[in-house]
């Protein structure tokens, strides 16, 4: 991934973090079937390694999983909050008129040693796990176990379960710190004018160095 330095993103809790809040992710393999992708949604583990375990699972009719098990190169990719920025936001507009649109944004990309896992407590711990952190908030939860126990074990039958172990992350956090602080300012005001995008609004304070300021 490019990587001009004011961008990156190197805090591990910060990375991790996004991969939580945007767990589905894009599963890149390039194996023996050439480059497959496909969206899927992942669960972190921030403890079970140095960089932390992704667990996911597969429909078993996916060949994705073949190539992986095969030994295929693959790379995760979580894509976080992103907003189009017209240069009308920016004061260096009226002041020299040299600015051109661009579009903001925080990823993260995933690398590490993979292994397809074909076992029934490990996929039922997984989809546990990945069920309770999304109905977590809700009022009434629910639960995988709230579901017929012989259904769910039918259901496993057609999933395979991945696990990767992260040896490379790289977060890029790509929300104006490019700017001069009164662009910043001008992004900041104009995403919230144009309604919703708090997320990036709130990126573009804390890295422009903005928070606080009225």
């Amino acid at each position: 991934m490019y990587q001009p330095p004011h961008f990156r993103e190197e805090d591990l809790a910060t990375q991790q973090a996004l991969i939580r809040a945007h767990p589905l992710g894009l599963l890149i393999t390039a194996g023996a079937s050439g480059l497959i992708a496909n969206p899927v949604p992942f669960h972190i583990d921030a403890e079970a390694s140095e960089k932390g375990t992704l667990r996911l699972h597969l429909a078993k009719a996916n060949a994705q999983w073949r190539d992986i098990a095969d030994g295929a190169d693959i790379l995760a990719v979580f894509q976080g909050a992103n907003s189009y920025v017209t240069p009308s936001w920016y004061k260096t507009k009226q002041e020299t008129g040299k600015v051109v649109p661009t579009w903001n944004y925080a990823i993260v990309q995933a690398r590490g040693a993979a292994r397809v896992i074909d076992d029934a407590g490990w996929l039922l711990s997984q989809i546990n796990a990945l069920t309770g952190q999304h109905e977590a908030s809700r009022e009434k939860p629910w639960a995988v176990a709230d579901a017929p126990d012989d259904f769910i074990r039918a259901q496993m039958k057609g999933i395979i379960g991945i696990e990767i172990e992260i040896t490379a992350l790289e977060g890029k956090w790509k929300v104006s710190q490019n700017r001069p602080v009164a662009d910043r300012e001008g992004v900041a005001a104009g995403l919230d004018a144009a309604g919703g995008q708090q997320d990036m609004i709130e990126l573009v304070k804390r890295y422009g160095g903005l928070e606080g300021n009225h």
